[in-house]
C-alpha cells in the first residue's frame, strides 16, 4: 500500500521562462524574505509569478551577502525543476547544500539532502539516496530533532516501499513511534507525522503477515485521522485494513472496507491507491469465487498502469490471474496480451532494480512465459492463415513445418553438442574460462618485434592481467580509448598488444571475457537463469539484449536462452 507523504515544501514545475521575471523585482527586493518566501508558496500552479518571487528572494540574498538566504533560494529553484529537469534540481539542491553547510539552520542542509534523495529515488540510484538520507539525518540530529525523526520516517518509507526491507523498516518506524507518544499528536506539528509513523507500523506489519498487529495500528490510525479530521488518511486506514482482511481471507469484511475508501481515493486524486483498492478488490472477488468480477478489477490495475507507468511488485499478482483467467476461456489474443504486458513490466522492474538483485515475480519463470506467448503467436498467427488462405495453404505450412522440424531437430543436435562441450570444459577445470586454453598467458609469451619497447609490453600486459582478474571488463561502455587512459598509455600500444599477444581485436577480446564471465555465473547462480535477456545484459557489461547474444553465440555457437534453458 503507498501511503501518503508529509513535507514542508509543494513541489511545481518549472517553465523554460525563469530569467523573463525582471519586471518588478527591484521593488519587490524591498519586502522581508518571509514575505516573499510566503508570496513564493501562496502561487504554487503560477510559476511565472513564483520565478518574480524567487528571483527576487535571490536577489536580495546576495546583494546581502546572506549565505542561509541564498541556499533557500536556491532551493526554491530547485523545487521549480522537479518535474521538468531532475539533473538541474540536484544542482541547485547541492548549492543549498554548499551555502547551508554548517549552518546551524533547522532545515538546511537537512531538508536539501531529503529532496535529492527524493530526486535519486526516483531515478532508481537507492544507493545514493539511501547517503543523501544518511546526511539528513545527522545534520537534523543537531539542529532539528523534531525533522530527524521525519528524516527517519522518509528512510523507513524507502525500505519498506521501494526496497523491501520490512523488518529494518518496522524497527526504525517503533522508533519514530516511541517519539511522538511524548508530543502532542493531535496539535497541526505533529498530527500528520504521527498518522504517517502508524501507517507505515500497519503496512509492515501487513507486508510481514502479522494481521493482527497490523489491524492494532490500522484501528489507532483511523481514530487518529478522525480525532484530527484527516479524512484522506482516516479512508487510507480503512483501505489497508480491507487488504489485510484478504489476507486473514475475511471476504466479506475486506469488500466492506475496500468500497468504504475507494471513492475518497478517487476524489483525492490518490492514483496509487486506487491502484491498490482495485487490486485486493480482485483478490477479494477471487476469494469469493467471482472469477469474472475479479478479472475486471484486475483489469483497471492494468489500465491504471498503462497511463501512470508506476507499479510496484506488491500489485503485480493480477497479471498471472488474468493469463490463467484468459486461458481457461480459451481467449488467446487476451491471454498473449497479458504476457506481453507482465513481461515488459518484469523487464522494467529488473532493470530498474538489478543493482538490488531484485526478483519481480514467482509465480511464472521468464522460460515459461516467452515459451508461452511465442505458442500464442504462433496459433494466433495461423488461425488467421486458416481464415485468409484456406485449407490449400495450410497444406503448404505443413510442408514448411516439416522442414523446419527437420532443421530444428539438426540445429538443436548441433547445439546439444557444443553445450556439452561447455559443461566438459567446466568440469576438467573449476576456473574456467571458454576457450581460454587456446589463448597465451603472460608467462609463456615470448616479446615479439612489433615495434613497441619489450618493457612498456611487458608493463602493458600485465595491467591487463589485472584488468582480466578484476573484471573491469563488465564495465559497460568500455573502449580502448578509456582502457588506455586507465592504464596511461597510447591506444595504439593497447590496441597492437591485444591484436597480437590475444590474438584478436579489442572488441572481441572484451565481449569474450564478458561472455567467459556470464557462462561461469549462470552454472553458479541460478537466480541469474531467472533473469531476462536484457537484464542480463546489463548484468555482463553489455548495452541490449541484442549484443549480448551476438556475441554469446559468437563465442560458444549457442544461444543465451538455449544455454540456460539447458542449464535448468
Amino acid at each position: 500500500m503507498l501511503r501518503l507523504k508529509y513535507q514542508n515544501i509543494v513541489l511545481v514545475l518549472l517553465t523554460p521562462l525563469f530569467l523573463l521575471a525582471q519586471t518588478s523585482k527591484n521593488d519587490l527586493t524591498n519586502l522581508s524574505y518571509d514575505k516573499l518566501h510566503d508570496l513564493y508558496f501562496a502561487n504554487v500552479g503560477k510559476q511565472k509569478k513564483q520565478i518574480i518571487y524567487t528571483n527576487a528572494y535571490m536577489t536580495k540574498a546576495q546583494r546581502e551577502n546572506n549565505s542561509i538566504r541564498i541556499a533557500k533560494a536556491n532551493y526554491q529553484i530547485a523545487l521549480l525543476y522537479y518535474k521538468s529537469n531532475k539533473k538541474k534540481a540536484i544542482q541547485y539542491l547541492d548549492s543549498v547544500i554548499k551555502y547551508s553547510e554548517g549552518s546551524k539552520d533547522k532545515f538546511f542542509p537537512a531538508a536539501a539532502y531529503c529532496e535529492k534523495a527524493d530526486f535519486l529515488k526516483a531515478q532508481f540510484k537507492f544507493k545514493e539516496a539511501m547517503i543523501n538520507y544518511n546526511y539528513a539525518e545527522k545534520n537534523a540530529l543537531q539542529t532539528n530533532i523534531d525533522y530527524y525523526y521525519v528524516v527517519r520516517d522518509y528512510i523507513a518509507v524507502t525500505k519498506s516501499e521501494d526496497l523491501g526491507e520490512y523488518k529494518e523498516a518496522l524497527d526504525i518506524y517503533k522508533e519514530c513511534y516511541r517519539y511522538y507518544k511524548d508530543k502532542d499528536t493531535r496539535s497541526p506539528d505533529y498530527a500528520g507525522e504521527y498518522v504517517n509513523v502508524i501507517f507505515g507500523l500497519a503496512d509492515c506489519y501487513k507486508s510481514l503477515k502479522k494481521t493482527d498487529s497490523t489491524s492494532y495500528y490500522n484501528k489507532l490510525g483511523y481514530m487518529e485521522s478522525k480525532a484530527t479530521n484527516n479524512e484522506e488518511y482516516k479512508n487510507l486506514f480503512i483501505l489497508n485494513e480491507g487488504a489485510n482482511q484478504v489476507l486473514k481471507k475475511n471476504y466479506v469484511a475486506a469488500l466492506d472496507s475496500i468500497n468504504k475508501a475507494l471513492p475518497k481515493m478517487i476524489e483525492c486524486n490518490n492514483t496509487g491507491n486506487v491502484l491498490a483498492a482495485y487490486f485486493y478488490l480482485g483478490k477479494t472477488y477471487d476469494g469469493i469465487g467471482k472469477k469474472k468480477t475479479a478479472a475486471q478489477n484486475f483489469i483497471r490495475v492494468d489500465s491504471i498502469y498503462k497511463l501512470t507507468k508506476e507499479i510496484s511488485a506488491e500489485f503485480m499478482d493480477g497479471y498471472p490471474y488474468l493469463i490463467s483467467y484468459y486461458k481457461n476461456l480459451g481467449d488467446k489474443e487476451k491471454q498473449l496480451k497479458y504476457i506481453t504486458a507482465y513481461m515488459a513490466i518484469d523487464s522494467t522492474l529488473n532493470k530498474n532494480y538489478r543493482e538490488l538483485n531484485k526478483l519481480v515475480y514467482d509465480q511464472y519463470d521468464t522460460p515459461h512465459l516467452i515459451s508461452d506467448k511465442e505458442s500464442l503467436i504462433t496459433s494466433l498467427n495461423r488461425a488467421k492463415v486458416k481464415t485468409y488462405w484456406g485449407l490449400g495453404f495450410l497444406f503448404l505450412t505443413a510442408i514448411a513445418l516439416g522442414g523446419f522440424a527437420l532443421h530444428q531437430y539438426r540445429t538443436k543436435k548441433q547445439y546439444r553438442s557444443r553445450f556439452e562441450k561447455i559443461i566438459n570444459e567446466t568440469n576438467r577445470n573449476d576456473n574456467y574460462e571458454f576457450n581460454k586454453e587456446n589463448e597465451p598467458g603472460t608467462d609463456s609469451i615470448k616479446i615479439r618485434d612489433i615495434g613497441i619497447g619489450e618493457e612498456l609490453i611487458n608493463q602493458i600486459l600485465e595491467k591487463l592481467n589485472r584488468f582480466e582478474k578484476d573484471k573491469e571488463y563488465l564495465t559497460p561502455n568500455i573502449t580502448v580509448q578509456i582502457l588506455s587512459s586507465s592504464f596511461e598509455t597510447n591506444t595504439k600500444y593497447v590496441s597492437k598488444i591485444v591484436n597480437v599477444y590475444k590474438e584478436k581485436s579489442f572488441i572481441q577480446y572484451i565481449n569474450d571475457l564478458r561472455i567467459d564471465h556470464a557462462i561461469g555465473q549462470l552454472q553458479k547462480n541460478n537466480k541469474l537463469r531467472k533473469y531476462t535477456v536484457q537484464a542480463l545484459a546489463l548484468e555482463f557489461g553489455f548495452n541490449n539484449a541484442e549484443s549480448f547474444s551476438t556475441a554469446f553465440y559468437k563465442k560458444t555457437g549457442i544461444k543465451p536462452t538455449y544455454f540456460i534453458k539447458e542449464l535448468d
